[in-house]
């Protein structure tokens, strides 16, 4: 079992440093590997109870081991041998569990971290869209402030026409009443000329008779 776990160290090294150094898209590989991993999760949680049982078990035989070359004073060849396997064993299997648990959490911060990364963007991306946005708004204020003056600018234009037209026509009504009141003076004027033309025609006509009567 030791060149086994010894593989199996060696490999979630290589893991690990996949994790940690980014070489080309190995990293992004690594990373999908272990998702499809994730995705067996029961069985990968079994092999690692597995692991644990066997690791616990060559710790307990390390003990009685030991316990036993305690009692004895010293260790057979034999007991020598199965100590060391069994305590290069557990030592293997700690530290590939040691491992399994290191991958797993830096499999799970850099998920969050890219994660992270990516709403970073769709933020960015927003903030940008937002910025557009406000320019274009301030671009149409500014237009519509300028429109409202040249709007503002015709109307006190028209506003002073008005004024003008609405002067004149005062002074128009004025002339008028003015030139009726000339034309009734007149009218009256010539009434009164034509009271004194019949008049003097009437007194005309009287003389004109005594002169004829004092011919006679």
């Amino acid at each position: 079992m030791i060149p086994l776990f010894f593989l199996v160290v060696c490999a979630e090294g290589l893991v690990a440093f996949l994790l940690v150094v980014k070489i080309g898209p190995l990293r992004e590989l690594v990373m999908k590997g272990l998702d499809q991993v994730k995705m067996r999760r029961g069985t990968v949680l079994t092999i690692a109870g597995t692991i644990f049982v066997i690791l616990f078990s060559n710790l307990v035989s390390i003990l009685k081991i030991q316990n036993k070359g305690s009692k004895l004073g010293t260790m057979t060849p034999m007991d020598q041998v199965l100590w060391r396997t069994n305590l290069l064993e557990a030592t293997l299997m700690g530290f590939s569990l040691f491992l399994a648990f290191l991958i797993d959490r830096m499999h799970h911060y850099m998920r969050k971290l890219i994660k992270f990364r990516s709403n970073s963007g769709d933020s960015k991306q927003e903030v940008d869209r937002l910025e557009k946005e406000k320019l274009q708004l301030k671009e149409k204020e500014e237009k519509t402030a300028q429109e409202v003056k040249r709007l503002q600018k015709e109307i006190s234009s028209l506003t002073e026409i008005l004024n003008k037209l609405k002067s004149e026509s005062a002074e128009k009504d004025k002339q008028v009443e003015t030139a009726e009141a000339h034309v009734v003076a007149l009218q009256k004027q010539a009434a009164d000329l034509l009271l004194e033309y019949d008049r003097l025609l009437e007194d005309n006509q009287n003389l004109q008779n005594q002169a004829h009567g004092f011919r006679s």
